[in-house]
């Protein structure tokens, strides 16, 4: 059975590029601690691609994840729309997925942009921020 494409899921080209540049951006990855290289890849609904990796510090808790380090730097230029992020790592018999943290970060951007998971085969499983983060509360709730 196909999996179902979400609304803002891309064409293939638009897939490989995307996946490629998470892939590219891995190589800088800063992990001396966990030895676990992660790249991400965001695109703007603008057509701007943000990379970002994991940075890893002494300190735990200082240290940022891909999906963030992605994000924050798109932030820093003044995009807030996303279109959808690629994330990869060396897992090879999972598919990459954010954390708590970094889903709820993406939500903090909107619900429906599309989240692509991969190997390093290059197969991918693709979900919204919504699916992956269901029950919470983005800014839309505050009053």
């Amino acid at each position: 059975m196909a999996q179902k494409r979400p609304a803002c899921a891309l064409g293939p080209k638009q897939v490989q590029q995307l996946l490629l540049s998470s892939q590219e951006a891995k190589k800088s990855a800063y992990c001396p601690y966990s030895h676990f290289p992660v790249g991400a890849a965001l695109l703007t609904w603008e057509g701007r691609v943000f990379s970002g990796c994991n940075v890893e510090n002494a300190a735990y808790p200082l240290g940022i994840c891909a999906e963030r380090t992605a994000i924050q730097k798109a932030i820093s230029e003044g995009y807030k729309d996303f279109r959808a992020i690629a994330i990869a790592s060396d897992l090879e018999n999972d598919f990459i997925s954010p954390c708590g943290a970094c889903r709820q970060v993406m939500r903090e951007f909107g619900t429906n942009w599309a989240v692509y998971m991969t190997k390093p085969d290059g197969t991918y499983v693709v979900s919204t921020v919504q699916e992956l983060l269901p029950a919470s509360f983005g800014p839309e709730n505050l009053q």
